[in-house]
Formats: C-alpha cells, sequence, structure tokens
C-alpha cells in the first residue's frame, strides 16, 4: 500500500496547484506477480488466456504476454488493438454478434479459434472461408441447463440470453460442420470443441468445481453421441471480485487443486481446458484517485464531491456497490494547496457518515453510499481499490465532456 501512497504523493507533487488530482494508478508488479501465481497452480493441461475486455491498457498487455498463454479479444477493434500491441500473442476471437468484416479479420489473423455464437455465424465463417480458400479453427458455445447449480449474481446461461447455441440446435450446427468442404485434405473450418460460459462473478469455489463437473460430463456426452474426437474444451472464465468484502477472495490455489482431482476423475487428462479470466487477473492492481472538491450536508447527510466520478469509474454504478475506498489526508503527504486571496472555510468531517459522488448532473453519479469516514477534509484524496478491471475502459468517458483522468504505472 506503500507504494500507491507514494505514487499519489508523486503525483500530486506535479500538479498544478489549482487543478485537483484525478488518476488511475495501476500496480503492474502486483499483476505479474498474481498472473504468474494464477498460471503454476493450473493443472498441466488448462491454458489461462486473459480476457482483454477487463483492461486493455498496453501497459497491461505487455505485462501478461509473456506470462498467460494467449490473450481473448471480443471485438474487431480489440482484434486490432491487441495485436498491434502484442503481435506474437496466440489470439481467440468471441462475442455476439461479430461483424462479417471482423470475422474475415479473424481469419486473415489466423486467430487460435473463433467462438460461433449462432448457427448464421458458422454459416458465415464457412462462407469467409470458401472465399478466402483459408483455413479457421472454431469452437461452439454452448448455453446449456445449469442442472440445478445455483446463479450467480450475473448468469450468462442456463435460461434465455443472447449468448452461445441453444442445445437443442446441436444437431443443426454439427449437420453444417460435417458438411464444410476440405481444403488440402482437411476440413477449411476446423471445430476444435465446445466452449461453455454460463456465469460470471462467481465467488464460491465448491459452485465452480460444480460447473466445470457440468462442463466435463456435457463435453464427454456430445463427444460420445457424435463420435467426435476434439482437443479443446473451453470453459470461460467468470471468477468474481468480491466489492463489498474484498478481503474474501476466490480461492484460485485451491480451486486448481480441487480441478486437478476432477479432472482424473473424469479422465480429461488428454483434453486441452481452457480459462479466459479478466476481472480476476486484473481488478486488485488498480486505483482509481478522486481529490475531494467540496463537502457539504444535504436533507441531514454529508456528501463529498470528488474531482472525477462515474464517467471515469463506472463499476461502482454497474454493479450497484458501494465501492472500497479509503481516504488519504492531503497533509499527511505533505501536499499545501494554494489557497484563493479571499479565505474560504471548508467543511472537515470527522467520525461521520459521506456519500461519495462525482462531479456529474445526475443523482446516479455515486461510488459510495453514507460510508464511515474517521476524518475528510477537502483537498483530501478518496482512494478506490480493485479499480483494474471494467472501470475506465466501461465509463461512459465523453458525459460531460470531463477532461480524463491521468493514468499512472508502479512498474519494478
Amino acid at each position: 500500500m506503500q507504494k500507491i501512497v507514494n505514487a499519489i504523493a508523486n503525483l500530486a507533487a506535479e500538479q498544478d496547484p489549482q487543478a485537483p488530482l484525478c488518476a488511475y494508478i495501476y500496480d503492474l508488479e502486483q499483476l505479474k506477480n498474481h498472473a504468474s501465481a494464477m498460471m503454476a497452480a493450473l493443472p498441466s493441461n488448462c491454458q489461462l488466456y486473459y480476457a482483454a475486455k477487463a483492461n486493455p491498457e498496453a501497459e497491461v498487455l505487455q505485462v501478461l504476454a509473456p506470462i498467460v498463454d494467449g490473450v481473448e479479444a471480443a471485438s474487431g477493434g480489440e482484434l486490432n488493438w491487441i495485436h498491434q500491441c502484442q503481435p506474437q500473442v496466440p489470439l481467440i476471437f468471441g462475442g455476439p454478434g461479430k461483424l462479417v468484416s471482423e470475422l474475415s479479420q479473424a481469419i486473415d489473423l489466423d486467430v487460435d479459434a473463433i467462438h460461433v455464437e449462432s448457427l448464421t455465424e458458422l454459416q458465415r465463417i464457412t462462407a469467409l472461408c470458401r472465399q478466402k480458400q483459408r483455413h479457421c479453427r472454431i469452437l461452439l458455445r454452448m448455453n446449456i441447463s445449469l442442472e440445478g447449480i445455483a446463479e450467480t449474481r450475473l448468469t450468462m446461461g442456463g435460461k434465455p440470453t443472447p449468448f452461445g447455441i441453444d442445445a437443442a440446435e446441436l444437431d443443426t450446427a454439427m449437420a453444417i460442420v460435417r458438411d464444410i468442404p476440405t481444403l488440402a485434405g482437411k476440413p477449411l473450418v476446423e471445430l476444435l470443441g465446445f466452449h461453455f460460459h454460463l456465469m460470471s462473478h462467481q465467488l464460491d469455489v465448491g459452485r465452480h468445481l460444480a460447473l466445470m463437473k457440468l462442463y466435463f460430463s456435457t463435453y464427454k456426452k456430445w463427444c460420445q453421441k457424435y463420435s467426435l474426437n476434439l482437443p479443446m474444451l473451453n470453459v470461460g472464465g467468470g471468477i468474481g471480485v468480491n466489492y463489498s468484502d474484498p478481503q474474501q477472495i476466490f480461492d484460485w490455489k485451491h480451486f486448481c487443486m480441487e480441478l486437478e482431482t476432477l479432472i482424473k476423475q473424469n479422465q480429461m487428462e488428454a483434453v486441452n481446458i481452457r480459462f479466459e479470466c479478466g476481472r480476476f487477473v486484473t481488478a486488485a492492481m488498480g486505483y482509481y484517485v478522486m481529490q475531494v472538491l467540496d463537502i457539504k450536508k444535504n436533507h441531514g447527510q454529508w456528501f463529498a464531491i470528488g474531482h472525477g466520478g462515474t464517467h471515469h469509474f463506472r463499476t461502482p454504478a454497474a454493479q450497484a456497490h458501494d465501492h472500497p475506498f479509503f481516504v488519504l489526508a492531503a497533509k499527511d503527504i505533505g501536499i499545501e494547496l494554494e489557497q484563493a486571496e479571499t479565505k474560504i472555510t471548508t467543511t472537515n468531517l470527522k467520525s461521520e457518515l459521506v456519500t461519495i459522488v462525482g462531479q456529474l448532473c445526475t443523482p446516479k453519479d455515486v461510488l459510495a453510499t453514507q460510508q464511515y469516514v474517521e476524518r475528510l477534509a477537502v483537498d483530501d484524496y478518496l482512494v478506490f481499490s480493485h479499480a483494474g478491471a471494467y472501470a475506465w475502459n466501461i465509463s461512459h468517458q465523453n458525459f460531460l465532456m470531463h477532461a480524463p483522468p491521468q493514468r499512472f504505472f508502479i512498474r519494478e
């Protein structure tokens, strides 16, 4: 934590005295260590791809590229960006509603696999490969029943959603696959396996292992039914972060140990099992910092208005939680801002509940509601942890045309 405080002190010291601080701070050393530990814990027949949608910063990709097995893109823009930043890294391409031009782009880039979301998409890929006379590899993303497994806060399968192919359409999908023409003795479109990603925000190891067991049994059942010998099963990501209680962390190492046992029990050792995680990889390495502009009381409640808001950091609004933060007093890091010639009296809070808001003209611009602070004053810093995933890149950045936050990267 001291290096975060030091980073804020350095940024504040370089600020124009009349320009309050608003910044993202990314701890790249923490990211490297965490990703390396995740890779080390995986069973030998498992892979970890990074879901770039969580945080596609070039510096983040640079750290992760030598560590993870590859990167997942969910749009043509992400394909271009990742390939531009790390042209050597293996890519997979997923997401519903892919443009024909994006599918064409993925084939030209020779991505490791395209995750097929519908029968229409499967036919478009086949037509493109015929037209280009090029091979590509696919996985069929399937939406199957959860079979009694409890849902998480964000569930994408086991019920009607836009994601994946309904299991009832698998016969039709397999018929299309069997009719795909060959080129140089191999199918133009090669089916590598199946892709399942039914839920996100997973915090329970036991429940996620139950999900893996369901994926394994479904994969084996379909391979037997259609006489398939498929080398790959993509089990998605979905490992969550408990923003309400950041100390409760998904035990990845224990999960991987139990997963190895499950793999042996289900005789899945010969199958390449691929994870594509995003939030769990990068969330803890990021911090969002807002300097307090004003403190006021309104209808009996205290409000602190920070320099920034949900247009920079949408996570609390998107997830409907009070985001964890701590207060760093300006005076504690030796920062004395210049005051106007006319003396201004500001409010200092001690042992109060306060709602943290931003500068937007909407009552939804709230990052934390009625949270206890020991002390808080104008010019202090509100430091929000776990801001490294689905934060800046999912925010409505152009609303009111405020200036973007600074971005600062802590390296080794």
